[in-house]
């Protein structure tokens, strides 16, 4: 168990200086540093910039939005003349020279980055265990995984150390590790946030997202970070919904994903029944559950096997055997910097894009990501949120080995639907049956706020 002292939230005491509540939070993160959350822990450069921001308000700047909060950065996030690695060899010792859009309008509004955060290898992972920099592990219980592949933004939180983590969702590395550690794990839709700066795995998925105790932290950190961007085309310049009043929100669930044996997710379909008496509540049937996981594999195995072609030891990161031919450079570069679970990935992702099986896979796999967002617009036509399940199970012992080698990556299922359609998401932990219980809700397009609104009131509610 975690016994080291932690901060619940994000005020700041009234007559501390903002350097001692910085320096508190660091001493937090220094004295968990057996959980492995951190990469780099950023204390002079954290101090100095809460210096700069009292003596800006000393002289009458005005106090920004997220003034007294700390946060922590996945270390696939670029930080201006911080290092960054993606948690892969290939990267290591790499600085960036710039900063990510969203991390340049978190500090402009005086949130304070005390360190960079432990993660899967280029984010492929649902456990914080393929890192060059050792396993995370969970604050509840350090044989246990935190989840990935932001485990250690989960953990940077779950901790004390900071009060919001910025981390990536590709097919639930934000939902699943805040499920994990206790927290609530938000992914926006897709293009929300400029991706500007984040180091790409599967760039038709990849969305940047936040952890944190509090969800209002979570919708001020998204409003700051959300709109259009010049470095990035992808992002929408679509408006938020309409506000949908709570108490007539219509909400359903999909009784596929509840298998009777499953104890943990039935659990949670107590819970969604239970919110029944609350709510107008329908269950209804999702044809297809089966192709979701091999259809998110198919297409972001394809994505990095072309996104990661570009560290090949000629323009940045490791290179090794330069000294013989381009060909050997490429091979040693590729096979001493990248982590098997990428080199896993990448040789898939190069076989379902190959010729003689391109349509076999690639097309047939896009197809089907578009037949699901169909299934899920038909449902929304009759439904506000769906609610689910974030995993199949709690947090599985670190040094676990499976038998079957898609055994974690069918744990996916759950996250890998709002994934598949680009829909607004959040994992949130509900007082349940004396413990808490993680659900799942997804929201409809451009909806962000509606999404945190229902689940603030769901958080609220007092359940038996």
């Amino acid at each position: 168990m975690n016994n080291s002292p932690t901060f619940m939230n994000n005020t700041k005491p009234e007559g501390m200086s903002l350097p001692d509540w910085v320096q508190q939070h660091l001493e937090i993160a220094e004295q968990s540093a057996h959980l492995n959350a951190f990469v780099h822990l950023f204390k002079d450069e954290a101090l100095a910039a809460a210096q700069n921001i009292e003596k800006a308000i000393a002289h009458g700047k005005k106090p920004g939005k997220l003034y007294g909060v700390i946060i922590s950065v996945k270390d696939n996030i670029c930080i201006a003349d911080r290092p960054v690695s993606a948690a892969s060899a290939i990267l290591k010792g790499y600085v960036s020279p710039f900063s990510a859009t969203a991390v340049e309008r978190l500090v402009a509004e005086d949130a304070i980055i005390i360190g960079t955060t432990n993660c899967d290898e280029f984010g492929m992972g649902s456990a914080s265990t393929h890192t060059i920099y050792g396993a995370v592990r969970n604050a509840d219980d350090a044989d246990k995984v935190a989840g990935g592949s932001s485990g250690g933004a989960a953990v940077s939180v779950q901790i004390g150390a900071c009060h919001l983590a910025i981390g990536t969702d590709t097919g639930g590395s934000i939902r699943q590790p805040a499920a994990f550690c206790g927290l609530a794990g938000f992914k926006p839709g897709y293009g929300k946030i400029s991706r500007h700066g984040l180091i790409a795995y599967a760039s038709s998925f990849d969305q940047l997202g936040f952890i944190a105790r509090d969800t209002s932290l979570i919708r001020l950190a998204y409003d700051i970070c959300r709109g259009t961007d010049e470095f990035d085309s992808t992002v929408s310049s679509a408006a938020e919904a309409a506000e949908i009043p709570v108490s007539t929100a219509r909400l359903a669930t999909l009784s596929d994903f509840f298998p009777a044996s499953n104890v943990f997710t039935q659990q949670c379909f107590r819970l969604i029944h239970e919110l029944g008496k609350h709510f107008n509540l329908t269950t209804t049937s999702f044809n297809g559950m089966d192709y979701l996981v091999p259809t998110y594999y198919i297409l972001t195995t394809a994505e990095s096997s072309s996104n990661l072609s570009r560290y090949d030891g000629v323009r940045y990161g490791l290179r090794v055997g330069e000294e013989g031919s381009l060909d050997t450079m490429y091979t040693q570069t590729r096979t001493r910097g990248f982590g098997a679970e990428v080199e896993k990935r990448i040789m898939l992702g190069t076989f379902v894009l190959s010729e003689g099986y391109y349509d076999a896979y690639y097309t047939k796999a896009q197809k089907v990501r578009r037949w699901v967002r169909n299934q899920l617009e038909t449902l929304f036509q009759e439904s506000d949120f769906v609610l689910l399940p974030v995993t199949a199970s709690g947090p599985w012992p670190i040094d676990y080995k499976s038998n079957d080698p898609l055994e974690v990556y069918y744990s996916d299922v759950y996250t890998v639907l709002a994934s598949l359609a680009g829909l607004p998401a959040i994992s949130i932990p509900v007082d349940f049956e004396n413990e808490k219980v993680h659900l799942q809700i997804i929201g409809k397009p451009n909806n962000e706020h509606n999404l945190l609104a229902i689940s603030e009131k769901i958080i609220s509610l007092s359940l038996k």
